[in-house]
């Protein structure tokens, strides 16, 4: 992994793009199969330049905050690679969000233009933002914004902007999961895609050739699992949307060579399902470690463990030829450009074996949260070290093991969900007077919501029925956010400051399922 440290990366976004085009021509680059559309390399540069073009022509320039809500299509590395080859900030919109959402989004991060899918426009239209900036309409009629193919038609194939990003200007505000509030912007530099291209692509020893990119475009990994392909010359495979009982089936169809596989889908192995035999390698994170060596022998090819966030990008991995870490629970080594340690309360390195705070640091990381400089400062410790809120320990080999979240979140399946934020919506149902959110563990999704509810004296359940709870929180909340389990409470557990002791509300009882309504089944567990 040193020869990363020391490699030459590509300037900038564009240029990983353009030299890519120029190495690997008519090739293919990504096949969105769900869409039957095939994206060359060739093609993404000539249709990013000549969006970029017609951008610029409307008023984007070097620093424009521009929003993304689109789905996992063709339209979307379009999009980001032209924002960035003008040296504006994409800011990616999650397309599941609601009005609510997406005017957080846009108010905290600044967005002054939106390129969103027309299926998506009564989301923005139901928002306070629809008459505040222009608009770029995808895949579908634009009516009176602009409409994307008009914008790739008249752009300029050989636009050349006049200022180039470096490593340290920003490319994305990337919204984080929100685990202490509000979710938050993390900028993300150019050089910290160069870097995380480079590391994938040389951890995975330069072979791959077909991968899989089931993860949405507007997350890290989705994005991350892009540049992999750009980097490595190969061909990405991109799912239009997440789908486990899917999943084992595109790996056959497409002779995938790696992907990142949810536990979820490993679990359908049991039931006598086939992976097919393409896979060299599999990046598998957060499943239970006896399950390794088992999932090795049937996929035919090392399965390995890593720990990374959006802040930091790929932080610890397990190098593919370590075979005998197999099973052991460990989350690796520092990858290029990345230290690690295991910090104590105060911010001091710990012996091996000791529990402590994961802290990170290196070159490329991301550079703040915007327009949050007291979260900024509280993130990092002296030294430049991140404090990730997660907990781990260093065996005396120098292998890392997480062992879990400092946070206050809920991550069902492959979504990050802020307690704080659902709560927050929970406080404005009529009638409840104060809520807490905690998550229940599910073999199927890893963990469900489930909201304790205080209502108002003198109410119950049949004047504030679970079915209104979640038809407001429905109106407010992404629908992976709402929750499965509603509870209600007379009064919290409570700490000496009087805040709602959730450990306690934990504790109670051992299966947190009992007592409450589920959403899901309908019934009264």
């Amino acid at each position: 992994m040193r020869e990363v440290e020391r490699a030459v990366l590509p300037a900038n976004l564009d240029a990983l793009v353009n030299e890519a085009a120029a190495r690997y021509g008519d090739q293919p680059l990504a096949v969105f199969f769900d869409d039957d559309v095939t994206l060359t390399y060739r093609d993404l540069a000539s249709r990013a330049t000549r969006l970029a073009s017609s951008l610029a022509r409307i008023g984007v320039t070097f620093g424009t905050h521009v929003g993304i809500m689109l789905n996992s299509g063709a339209h979307y590395p379009v999009a980001w690679l032209a924002i960035a080859k003008l040296g504006g900030v994409a800011v990616p919109i999650n397309p599941a969000y609601t009005a609510r959402e997406l005017s957080f989004v846009v108010d905290d991060s600044d967005v002054r233009l939106l390129i969103i899918d027309a299926g998506l426009l009564p989301t923005f239209n139901a928002s306070d933002k629809a008459a505040a900036f222009d608009v770029v309409v995808a895949a579908g009629p634009s009516n009176r914004h602009h409409g994307w193919d008009d914008m790739i038609e008249a752009g300029d194939e050989h636009f050349s902007p006049d200022r180039a990003p470096t490593h340290t200007d920003p490319s994305n505000i990337q919204y984080t999961s929100g685990t202490t509030g509000l979710p938050k912007g993390a900028i993300i530099p150019h050089g910290y895609w160069m870097l995380r291209g480079q590391v994938w692509k040389t951890q995975l020893s330069h072979t791959i050739r077909r991968n899989l990119v089931a993860q949405p475009m507007h997350y890290i990994d989705g994005q991350a699992m892009f540049l992999l392909t750009l980097a490595s010359g190969g061909t990405a495979y991109v799912a239009a949307r997440q789908s486990a009982s899917r999943f084992l089936g595109w790996l056959k169809d497409y002779d995938i060579e790696f992907c990142s596989l949810p536990e979820v889908v490993a679990r359908q192995l049991d039931g006598g399902a086939s992976a097919g035999d393409s896979l060299k390698t599999v990046y598998a994170y957060s499943h239970r470690k006896e399950t390794y060596q088992k999932n090795e022998a049937r996929f035919g090819c090392p399965i390995r463990q890593g720990y990374g966030m959006t802040e930091l990008g790929s932080a610890l991995y397990v190098p593919v030829e370590a075979d005998h870490m197999t099973g052991s629970g460990t989350v690796g080594v520092p990858t290029a450009g990345r230290e690690v340690m295991i910090a104590d309360e105060t911010g001091q390195a710990v012996g091996a074996g000791i529990v402590g705070e994961i802290y990170v640091r290196g070159i490329h990381l991301f550079q703040g949260y915007y327009n949050r400089p007291n979260e900024t400062e509280a993130a990092f410790a002296a030294g430049g070290w991140f404090k990730t809120g997660d907990i781990g320990r260093q065996d005396e080999a120098g292998w890392f093991y997480y062992l879990g979240r400092r946070k206050d979140m809920v991550r069902r399946s492959s979504e990050n969900i802020s307690a704080t934020e659902v709560e927050e919506v929970l406080r404005g149902v009529p009638g409840v007077i104060e809520a807490a959110v905690l998550p229940v563990s599910d073999e199927k999704r890893g963990e469900e919501v489930k909201a304790y509810l205080r209502l108002e004296e003198g109410k119950s359940s049949d004047d504030v029925h679970p079915d209104a709870v979640l038809a407001h929180c429905a109106k407010n909340l992404a629908r992976f956010k709402l929750p499965r389990y509603i509870e209600f409470i007379d009064d919290f557990p409570r700490t000496p400051g009087y805040k709602i002791k959730k450990s306690s509300l934990i504790a109670d009882k051992p299966d947190l399922r009992v007592g409450a309504f589920d959403a899901v089944d309908g019934i009264w567990r």
